[in-house]
């Protein structure tokens, strides 16, 4: 039995929009009922939220029965944590903060076997292989795993035509909070200046073959970076979602 196929990836590589959402609650629970509400992906995200590799795990194994494909951001580009989460089953990594193309060349090395990359073989006991069952994993792993980079300062920008030569990364995720804020607007990814630069990069990364995505919270910017061509587009953030929602829901009944 190989690999299984990655649907998210192959939607990228046709060309397909895919809608996402942001789970940011860290509690396999909360995962299983986004699982049910349609997206096309849904990110696990292990950088800000509170994850680890078990609760990440966990996470994914209550969106195996979902249509909605998980993605895992890592909390920092190291080949360990890259190497457990592939073996926890996932196949879509999301990788924080990449400013160079030897950074990127290196992410990609992390993600496949040798004699192409530095992954471990050690899967045979892992959820990947569903415990050894899938005998053809190791020799098929390699073209189901998808690799996106975040580039979400000035540094990266910059180097953003070398990051997108390198062969193995499938798509490239502004990040508006990051960049805004290092370019000195504290979090206004709506500011005029930043908004140029997120659609100059979403068009570089399209024109390069890559797939470019990106997050927003409000509709505005979501109708935005929508215009500007993004490909694989998070539309919230699941604890804003309950937040926002409850608030509101509070402010109506007291109000009356």
């Amino acid at each position: 039995m190989p690999a299984p196929k990655n649907r998210f990836k192959h939607a990228l590589i046709s060309g397909e929009r895919q809608i996402g959402c942001w789970m940011s609650f860290g509690e396999s629970a909360v995962a299983e009922i986004m699982g049910t509400c349609g997206f096309d992906w849904l990110v696990i995200d292990g950088e800000h939220a509170p994850n680890d590799i078990r609760s990440i795990r966990d996470h994914l194994i209550s969106l195996a029965a979902s249509d909605s494909h998980p993605v895992v951001r890592v909390p920092i580009g190291e080949t360990w944590i890259i190497k457990q989460v592939l073996d926890a089953g996932a196949q879509t990594i999301l990788v924080p903060m990449v400013e160079s193309a030897e950074q990127a060349d290196a992410l990609v090395r992390a993600c496949r076997y040798p004699p192409h990359g530095a992954r471990g073989v050690g899967a045979t006991a892992a959820r990947a292989t569903m415990f050894g069952s899938a005998r053809d994993y190791i020799q098929t792993a390699d073209q189901q795993v998808c690799l996106l980079l975040q580039v979400e300062n000035q540094q990266g920008i910059k180097n953003l035509d070398d990051i997108l030569s390198v062969q193995g990364i499938d798509g490239v995720f502004i990040g508006p909070a990051d960049l805004s804020t290092d370019m000195g607007y504290q979090g206004n990814s709506a500011h005029p200046e930043v908004r140029a630069v997120i659609a100059d990069a979403l068009t570089r990364i399209k024109d390069a073959g890559k797939a470019p995505g990106i997050l927003g919270v409000t509709p505005d910017e979501t109708q935005a970076y929508l215009d500007m061509g993004a490909q694989f587009l998070a539309v919230g953030i699941d604890v804003l979602l309950l937040a926002q929602n409850a608030r509101a829901l509070a402010a109506e009944w007291k109000a009356k």
